[in-house]
């Protein structure tokens, strides 16, 4: 689910996941792109997955036990960074990481209370105009409002409003995006104060803290389901820690421009899985729909300049 700008990728975890430096195995002998690929899928499996519970629990608490997930896998690998976050951050540092933490938190609970009403396809092609915007807003060019354009005619489609797609739905995969823009924001400044990954880890703890509240009142004794909670662990290692590292392992060796294009690639990987293995057949028009705003992704990664090089000393 990314795009690139001219200064760097906006990942699942933007360009501050493009400063994470240690805790990774090795991919030396798999190609970027497919590790791209395969970060994509996990994502695109780990939603199909997460919509499989939802008639066994809520949204909230599916989005409150992925987050739960991220924060106990990061929190044991930045432990000592965590142990010692007053003396090496200001409170401003942390009330940073903490508000990322809150949007994340904000972002996966609109995307998943979309997809609990729209095919999984859908609703990641509309989640995808929040880092179109940022990239098409970031830039001086005429020729980026064409690509805005394209995806408001994509979007315009889905939300027809003849009653095959949940405008309710529509509503909330569109505050999602809202929030994936605010994200790639907050993930900058966030990478910006903290070392490593240190600082997702904080903000992936404050987000499950926030929604630790929601997800027990909506799930109640569900909860202690050990099956439910097993399937849901497996929903956060395929949604974010199995592509985080994959993503951010591509980024070392791929420039971010060919990186956006390939996350470009998103919306149609998650209808092609909505299909496989949730039976979701979408019509021609929502195919059509999808492919608008795959090519405004491309179009705004593939058309971007490139910064201006620096002059040697």
């Amino acid at each position: 689910m990314a795009l690139a700008d001219a200064q760097g990728s906006y990942g699942r975890a933007g360009r501050f996941r493009a400063r994470t430096v240690s805790f990774r195995p090795s991919f030396g002998s798999v190609p970027p792109p497919a590790l791209i690929l395969l970060g994509i899928v996990s994502v695109q499996v780990g939603a199909g997955l997460a919509k499989n519970l939802f008639a066994r629990s809520s949204p909230d608490a599916v989005v409150m036990m992925r987050l739960l997930t991220s924060a106990v896998v990061l929190g044991v690998v930045y432990r000592s960074s965590l142990r010692d976050l007053r003396r090496l951050h200001s409170w401003r540092d942390i009330g940073v990481a903490a508000l990322f933490g809150l949007t994340l938190a904000g972002m996966n609970a609109c995307f998943y209370q979309a997809l609990a009403r729209l095919p999984l396809g859908i609703t990641v092609t509309i989640e995808f105009l929040g880092p179109l915007s940022v990239a098409i807003l970031a830039s001086r060019r005429r020729l980026d409002l064409v690509w805005a354009l394209l995806a408001l005619g994509g979007v315009a489609t889905l939300a027809r409003g003849d009653g095959d797609v949940s405008l309710v739905g529509v509503a909330f995969a569109l505050l999602a995006a809202a929030g994936w823009a605010a994200y790639i924001l907050l993930s900058g400044a966030t990478g910006r104060r903290f070392s490593g990954s240190s600082g997702l880890a904080l903000a992936s703890i404050v987000g499950a803290a926030a929604m630790l509240p929601v997800g027990v009142s909506t799930a109640g004794t569900k909860l202690l389901d050990p099956e439910l909670l097993l399937v849901a662990a497996g929903v956060g290692l395929l949604s974010s820690v199995i592509p985080y590292t994959l993503e951010l392992e591509a980024l070392r060796r791929v420039s971010a421009r060919v990186f956006g294009i390939l996350m470009s690639l998103e919306p149609a990987v998650g209808a092609l899985v909505g299909l496989i293995f949730l039976g979701e057949i979408l019509h021609w028009q929502e195919w059509l729909a999808i492919g608008l705003v795959i090519t405004a992704c491309v179009g705004a990664t593939r058309f971007q300049q490139s910064p201006p090089e620096a002059p040697e000393a």
